[in-house]
């Protein structure tokens, strides 16, 4: 529990030192795409530092999660260990590719490229779509080789942490879905790249969420058993 946490506190570090470099990095006496001047700021804007404390509330929401998970994996004399169907890694995949589309599409908002702005924004909202749906299907093929939440305990921490997961990224489909509807009342790409760079963010969050959650339920159960055991 204590290395879990640990991680998790080491990532959560990780993102509130990324925003404050992108704060800090900003030269204020570099014009904007208008030709004005900007004058500096705060450190931390007040949606970054929004962003911020929601991270740290999802940070302490899925440590939990995974502590309870340990715990009870370290209380368990005998472990069935999820397989690891072909699905999983296309999931896996899908979220990798939004992650990858939404920091394209904060990058054409900073540079003023509404085409690649677009493409980015599509193929990381679709790519997400897909992924929670993918998510859907998985558990549907997990339950239906038998790997029912009534019989094995790994399976029901599966669908309690991607169902959690998921509900997040339906979040953040919200939040796109936001910044879309900001460019279409006639919001300039300059004046979105903020929110569009806070929803990269965000992405790249959850994929580091998933990595961990990936990890301690497939790939690294095995090993995390026997070190709970040890």
């Amino acid at each position: 529990m204590t290395i879990t946490l640990a991680f998790l506190a080491l990532l959560m570090a990780m993102f509130a030192a990324y925003l404050v470099r992108q704060s800090v990095g900003v030269q204020p006496w570099v014009a904007d795409a208008l030709g004005a001047t900007r004058p500096p700021g705060p450190i931390l804007s007040a949606p970054s530092l929004g962003l911020l404390v929601f991270l740290a509330v999802v940070t302490s929401i899925f440590g939990l999660t995974v502590s309870a998970y340990v715990m009870r994996m370290a209380a368990a004399p005998q472990w069935d260990f999820l397989p690891q169907p072909p699905l999983l890694w296309i999931n896996n995949a899908l979220l990798v590719f939004a992650s990858l589309a939404l920091q394209t599409a904060w990058s054409a908002a900073r540079r003023a490229q509404p085409q690649r702005f677009a493409r980015g924004m599509g193929f990381g909202g679709a790519c997400t779509v897909a992924f929670v749906a993918g998510q859907a299907l998985l558990w549907r093929e997990l339950s239906g080789a038998g790997y029912t939440m009534t019989r094995y305990v790994g399976s029901a921490f599966f669908v309690l942490m991607a169902m959690l997961h998921a509900l997040h990224m339906l979040g953040g489909l919200y939040a796109l879905l936001r910044v879309v509807l900001r460019l279409q009342r006639g919001a300039t790409l300059w004046q979105l790249r903020e929110a569009v760079g806070l929803c990269a963010l965000y992405w790249h969050f959850l994929l580091l969420v998933w990595a961990v959650l990936f990890t301690v339920l497939f790939v690294g159960a095995e090993p995390l058993y026997a070190w709970c055991r040890s």
